[in-house]
């Protein structure tokens, strides 16, 4: 699998990443070890993580794996920290926090160090240059290699960004920002992915499949055995499920079947060769579905399929974003 660098650093990851939002919940110890053996026979290297996924048990099981099925340094690992199960704070983006958070992280993962740690998402009752200065120590330490954030909006990642230029040698740059991007949700384009360009930080879109919608399996029922038939991810599901997703859907479908590929492929390896995007992360079931995901290595979508998808999907930028001249 092709590697890539991410953003502005001296680090490479697979073009393709490996999510495990399910692992420890959904997806047993055994379709795990499946998954994260075809990813790594693929070339695949970056597994992407959290210690809130499973309550922690995502991280506990790729630890497992890691001790006997692939060695640890043929892997970037990623997790994230900052969200906290509790109703009336959602994000604790603390320094104690935060650091407490990587120590257990590392505990349930078995290892040293993360390659790449990132802030889940921004605390607004936390003063940024505090957690900020917690990737900071990290690095600093050793416990992590490369840190990024998640679900910072395009006014956050340009100042978090921003503050960590400011002192070179001192702070640690940004790697990475991780957000949803696909072609049902390509809010990303309107300051998020201009301020990771101009600023070095390398994307890392996650549920680039639409939360699986674009994979064409809802277009006529809903599986009883997908996630959207599920009690508890239904509701990830659903907004994407409007009329406005069966258009793009349909789009998918008619490049797919004339490229004579599967929609899988035609929306992932849209989002993959998108500007700015190091490596969409890839949440499968099983190693059936992750093989059909990893077989996008040997696509590039034609200039004027590309072209097409864009139209049909093309958010709507107003005023001021991007060329305001116009309006």
């Amino acid at each position: 699998m092709e590697q890539r660098h991410l953003g502005r650093t001296g680090l490479r990851v697979s073009r393709i990443g490996l999510g495990t939002l399910t692992w420890g919940r959904d997806t047993d110890e055994h379709d795990a070890a499946d998954m994260l053996k075809v990813f790594w026979e693929a070339g695949g290297t970056l597994v992407d993580t959290a210690d809130v996924y499973g309550d922690g048990e995502a991280e506990y099981l790729l630890g497992q794996l890691m001790d006997g099925l692939v060695p640890r340094r043929d892997l970037v690992i990623s997790t994230k920290a900052g969200s906290v199960p509790d109703p009336d704070r959602r994000f604790d983006g603390s320094r104690g926090h935060l650091l407490s958070a990587l120590d257990a992280s590392l505990a349930r993962l078995g290892t040293d160090y993360v390659d790449l740690w990132h802030i889940h998402a921004y605390d607004p009752e936390t003063p940024l240059d505090e957690t900020l200065q917690a990737l900071d120590l990290a690095v600093s330490s050793g416990r992590a290699r490369y840190v990024g954030v998640s679900n910072f909006c395009g006014w956050q990642l340009a100042k978090a960004a921003t503050w960590q230029l400011a002192a070179p040698g001192i702070r640690t740059r940004l790697a990475s920002t991780q957000l949803e991007y696909s072609l049902l949700q390509r809010g990303v384009e309107r300051e998020v992915l201009p301020a990771a360009l101009d600023l070095g930080v390398g994307l890392l879109p996650s549920s680039p499949l639409g939360r699986g919608v674009l994979t064409a399996k809802y277009r006529h029922i809903t599986p009883p055995d997908s996630r959207g038939g599920s009690e508890h991810m239904a509701p990830f599901v659903a907004p994407y499920l409007d009329e406005t997703a069966t258009s793009i859907v349909e789009a998918v479908q008619t490049a797919a079947d004339g490229l004579a590929v599967t929609p899988l492929q035609v929306a992932l390896a849209w989002v993959r060769d998108r500007p700015g995007v190091a490596a969409p992360i890839v949440g499968a079931r099983n190693a059936l579905q992750l093989t059909g995901a990893l077989s996008v290595e040997t696509l590039s979508l034609p200039d004027e399929i590309c072209r097409a998808l864009d139209d049909v999907s093309a958010p709507v930028h107003r005023y001021p974003d991007h060329d305001w001249s116009t309006l």
